[in-house]
């Protein structure tokens, strides 16, 4: 039996059901579907190089890559990759094709510097630290029974304190923006990114399938949103879904921040409790999030909110020059 890696095309189903099927099976704490395969595909800036590869056997997908610039990072020169092959399939070539691909790719756009997330994990290790990378920061996913624990009770709103969510701001979301481009300076990382792109962001990020405007919860001062917990669901059968999959009981949240000036409120939990109890009311199950190892405040409370690590993955980084 012979693996190929070849490119994924956005246009044909069996591509991307079978890149989101490799996802899930390999990172079950990662909502992925066609529909977020193919959104990705079609709509990351041009400036990104973006570039998503399978790897097939006889036809049957059994790995991925996800390969592009970091474009919206003020340091030139930095590559992404993250490979995963399905823990059925592994050992047939298919992750050290993809890398080679991916590499060869990411060097002819410029990059002389590539990190890709690899699981904690002495076989994913060994892969990476056999293909020249090395370890570098870690990162947890955490994972919350929304249906079978008890959530804390809401907190009392502030003063001066209205919540809304990002339905909310269906006809004009760039106070969202103008938030996230804020909170993401801040976020701990190894590399440094900045929204600046209002557009790019818009057909990016909100108009995302996963993005559940209902369940992403802003606060907001005098109308202007401040804090924020920003909610992704695969769908299913939540009430105001707007696809449908088996799997659709699944809740991630993708971002939680406060602006500066309002830091030390409680707007962040405030937001992100109140995202989840609304999940819940919605029949979500089961939530997951992710947290930078070094994020203390975040995991904090995700920890208040019940949350338990459920895995752990590696940034491994690789110089080309």
């Amino acid at each position: 039996m012979t693996v190929i890696v070849r490119d994924l095309r956005p246009d044909v189903p069996a591509d991307t059901e079978g890149f989101a099927r490799v996802r899930r099976l390999a990172l079950p704490y990662i909502l992925f579907t066609s529909d977020s395969v193919r959104h990705a595909a079609l709509h990351m800036p041009p400036e990104a190089r973006y570039r998503p590869l399978i790897a097939e056997e006889d036809g049957e997908v059994i790995g991925t890559a996800q390969v592009h610039l970091a474009h919206d990072s003020a340091e030139p020169g930095q590559g992404l990759l993250n490979i995963y092959v399905r823990p059925d399939r592994t050992g047939r070539g298919a992750g050290g094709l993809l890398l080679r691909t991916a590499e060869e790719h990411l060097a002819a756009q410029g990059a002389t510097r590539l990190l890709s997330w690899v699981l904690d994990e002495p076989a994913s290790h060994a892969f990476a630290e056999r293909h020249g990378y090395r370890g570098s920061r870690c990162a947890h996913f955490l994972r919350l029974d929304l249906a079978g624990s008890a959530l804390p009770p809401v907190p009392k709103t502030p003063p001066g304190i209205e919540l809304r969510t990002a339905a909310d701001f269906a006809d004009d979301p760039r106070p969202l923006f103008e938030l996230d481009a804020e909170t993401m300076l801040d976020e701990p990382g190894d590399v440094d990114y900045e929204l600046t792109d209002y557009e790019a962001w818009v057909e990016q990020y909100w108009k995302h399938p996963l993005l559940d405007r209902d369940l992403t919860v802003a606060a907001c001062v005098e109308g202007r949103p401040v804090a924020f917990s920003v909610a992704y669901t695969d769908g299913g059968t939540l009430p105001h879904a707007r696809t449908h999959s088996r799997e659709g009981t699944r809740m991630a949240t993708a971002m939680t921040g406060t602006a500066q000036a309002h830091r030390g409120r409680g707007l962040a939990k405030l937001t992100k409790i109140h995202s989840l109890h609304r999940a819940r009311a919605a029949g979500v199950t089961e939530a997951f999030t992710g947290n930078d190892a070094e994020n203390a405040p975040m995991l904090a409370i995700n920890k208040w909110l019940g949350y338990e690590i459920c895995a752990t993955e590696v940034r491994h980084v690789r110089e080309l020059v």
